[in-house]
This record gives structure tokens, sequence and C-alpha cells, in this order.
């Protein structure tokens, strides 16, 4: 595996699969049942220069439960970019204070440009709308946990991706990473001027998956497995285009309607958040909340063991996990939200 997560592009079958193995005994550990000081004494730098919540509080806990230390900044303003400081300068003084760093940026390669300077590990926290690659890996880690669960496979499967397919980095990544698995069915779905990009899809049909492109959700999903929408990504706009989208039709949202009507009981809802829950943003419906088949408070909490197994596998230390066990000392909740459905 390379020193650097940037892409899912390098990643072959068998490095995922590794970090779906590593992922799965850091269980314990995430679940706040076990601790572990592997990374005692090393430091995270955490970068972001675009606005986010989950992944950067996500990617601290991870480091975190695994005994190391996080260095936080968060926006230009507050960094020497804002003076005029070239990426290749802030990656050369940064690795000199850090032993991995997440990086944020709003320019698509900026973060791959950051890393090109740099023997530290370097982690794509989301580089405008290139790709995610760490929240692909949780996506794909939730999916296979909620396949086990229903005795599900993920050949065959039928996934939806639906939502801002141009811009949704996350749904990028996310493909790329399904294409590595046996043939499946993928149907996309987005409002017009929003499609996946047609160079993504040559590259999963290539590798004998069948791929359907839609303009409405008004369809037969019976057999659907999975449907993951994505939220208008309106802050990668022109002006021109935010007046074209300022009314994307709730069409495109996905809810109880849409889930009774036109799905099973078993097709699992996943969303990478944050969504919008504002009246008329037709995002994915909170009349959701409390249903079993909304998997997203689950996603976000595998983001936790998978981002450990990254920062393991990255810094060495995957072996030494089990070896350095112990029991919490605090008081852990049965359920961590209130509504969490049962299983």
């Amino acid at each position: 595996m390379s020193p650097h997560l940037l892409s899912i592009d390098p990643l072959t079958r068998d490095h995922v699969d590794h970090l779906l193995r590593v992922a799965a005994r850091m269980e314990p550990i995430a679940q706040r049942r076990q601790v572990t000081r592997v990374l005692e004494g090393a430091v995270l730098g955490n970068l972001f220069f675009e606005a986010s919540t989950r992944t950067r509080v996500s990617f601290n806990a991870a480091f975190c439960r695994l005994g190391g230390s996080v260095c936080d900044t968060t926006g230009f303003t507050f960094s020497s970019m804002a003076k005029g400081e070239s990426l290749y300068d802030t990656s050369r003084v940064m690795s000199g204070y850090c032993d991995a760093i997440v990086m944020r940026h709003p320019d698509q390669g900026s973060v791959a440009e950051f890393a090109a300077a740099t023997h530290v590990p370097v982690i794509n926290g989301g580089d405008g709308p290139g790709e995610h690659p760490s929240q692909a890996l949780l996506d794909l880690y939730t999916i296979d946990k909620e396949f086990a669960r229903l005795g599900k496979k993920l050949a065959g499967a039928h996934i939806l991706l639906t939502g801002d397919l141009k811009y949704g980095r996350t749904v990028h990544s996310l493909i790329k990473l399904l294409s590595l698995y046996d043939p499946m069915r993928i149907t996309l779905v987005s409002p017009p001027g929003l499609e996946m990009p047609s160079h993504v899809i040559d590259r999963v049909v290539s590798r004998g998956h069948r791929v359907e492109q839609r303009d409405s959700l008004a369809c037969d999903f019976s057999d659907l497995d999975v449907v993951y929408t994505t939220r208008i990504q309106k802050e990668r706009f022109t002006e021109e285009m935010s007046e074209s989208f300022a009314g994307v039709s709730q069409d495109f949202s996905v809810g109880r309607d849409f889930l009774d009507a036109r799905c099973n009981d078993t097709t699992i809802v996943m969303h990478p958040l944050p969504r919008d829950s504002r009246p008329g943003a037709n995002d994915l419906n909170v009349d959701l909340n409390g249903d079993p088949r909304l998997a997203i408070f689950r996603q976000t909490d595998n983001g936790i063991p998978m981002r450990m197994a990254i920062f393991a596998t990255l810094l060495r230390v995957e072996d030494l996990i089990e070896k350095d066990l112990r029991p919490v000392r605090w008081f852990v909740p049965e359920q961590i939200g209130v509504d969490d459905a049962d299983h």
C-alpha cells in the first residue's frame, strides 16, 4: 500500500480487504470496550481548509483512540497560506511537527500536491469535487456489515447512487471502490447537469459491472439492496448554476414514501452527511429517523474503526493492537443514540 491515502485509484482489492479486516479488529476499541496506546507519542496534524464536522472529528477520535494526540487547524484565515505560503512549504513545515497528516482542501488535486513534498503519511480528507477515499472505505465497511447482518452478498447486489453525482466526491470514490469487487448492478439517478463523470462510469463498466443512468426515482426498485443519496453540492456551483438549480425537485428526495412504495423491507439507506434537514431542501428525509433501514448513524460510527485501520496500516502498527489492549475504566452507555434501531 502507498505511504499515503490520496485516492481509491491505486488500491487493489487485497489492500481494501486488508483494511476491512483491520477495521473489524478495531471494533472493541471504537465501541469503547477496550483501550490501546499503540500510537502513544504520535501526533496527527489535521489541516482542514474547508468546512467539516464529521470527517475532522472522526479522524481526531480515531487517532486518539489509538493513543495519539492531535493538532488541529481549520480554515485559510488562520493558516500561513493566507499569507501566501505554498502547499510545498506548508507540507514540509507540518511534516516536521507531525507523524501523520489529514488534509481537506477545496481544490481538486491540492492534497496530492501537498503529499508530494513529504514522506510523512498524508490522507485525503476531501479535495473539492475530487475524491474522499476514507469515506468510501467506511461506506464499503458499512455495506459489508449490513449485508452480513441481512445474509446478503456484495456480488450481484443492486446499488443506487442518487443526488449530486457530479460534485459529490464521496460517490466518485465509492463507485471506484465497488468496481474492485465481483459484478453488480449500479443505478445512477441525478438531476440533469449533475450526472456522474463519464470517465468514472467507463471505468466501472470496463470491469464488468452493469451501470444504468436514469433521471428519476419514479421506478421499480423492489430488488434494491442499498440506496446511497447525497445532497446537492451548491457550494461548488457557479452563480449561473445556482440559479438553475434553485428549485431541485423533491423527485430526487429519498424518504419513507419512496422506500415503502418502490423499495423493500431490507433496502439499506446511506448518506455521507451532512444532510440538509431544512424544509424544501429535498435531501434525505428526516421521516426515516428510527427506521431500521436508515443506516446513516451506523455509517458514521463505522468511520472510527475504519479510520483507525487506515492510521494503523499507514503507521505499521496493525499487528501490535491485540498485544496492547486493556478494558476501559469509564461508563459507556449501551446505546449511543436515543433512537438507534435494534437489530
